[in-house]
């Protein structure tokens, strides 16, 4: 399925960029191509994947605490969920360039809180602490941003010209075809 979605967006998105004479600029459609497969991919982790760990919980921290910090369980929960919204707080940072934290944690805690009630609609558990994690994730998304843009400000312009830029996207997707089949990450998403 995403490889087929790929294949659609990226061929009407050229189509677009053609029809309507606007420039084609390799990293930047990247990014928004990274950014819709991440967000089909967060789809796919919280609404097709079983992990139903007991019941609804609506009382902060309760499940946070309840693991022990060196636990799989730990990792998988608390650090996977804020984990997953690292992406969302630097695209949406990206996208939005503001300076202060607030609109991206706001967005954050929307779309946790509708992950989390779609969930509880499909017959999964809701977990506040996983908005909780969620919207830290997202915070942490545009620290990471903040602090790339602070790194990349100092580069020389070569390093930030166009051309550099499309050269890293090139090798990135180099990078990552060779690593999906090298361990065969097609097997794993389907």
């Amino acid at each position: 399925m995403l490889f087929i979605f790929t294949i659609i967006l990226v061929s009407s998105r050229i189509a677009y960029l053609i029809y309507n004479k606007q420039k084609f600029v390799l990293y930047k459609e990247l990014l928004m191509l990274c950014f819709i497969i991440y967000i089909l991919l967060l789809y796919y982790i919280v609404t097709f994947q079983d992990n139903n760990y007991g019941t609804n919980n609506f009382i902060p921290f309760k499940e946070i605490f309840r693991y022990d910090f060196n636990s799989a369980l730990f990792f998988r929960n608390v650090v996977g969920n804020v984990l997953l919204f690292v992406p969302f707080g630097v695209f949406i940072s990206h996208y939005i360039k503001n300076k202060n934290f607030l609109l991206p944690m706001f967005l954050s805690l929307i779309v946790s809180c509708s992950i989390e009630f779609a969930q509880s609609a499909i017959g999964r558990t809701a977990d506040v602490d996983d908005v909780i994690l969620n919207t830290l994730g997202g915070i942490f998304g545009f620290l990471l941003y903040h602090f790339g843009n602070k790194i990349t400000s100092k580069l020389p312009k070569t390093l930030k010209s166009e051309t550099f830029l499309n050269a890293i996207a090139i090798i990135l997707i180099l990078l990552v075809l060779y690593l999906a089949f090298k361990f065969n990450f097609w097997g794993i998403i389907s």
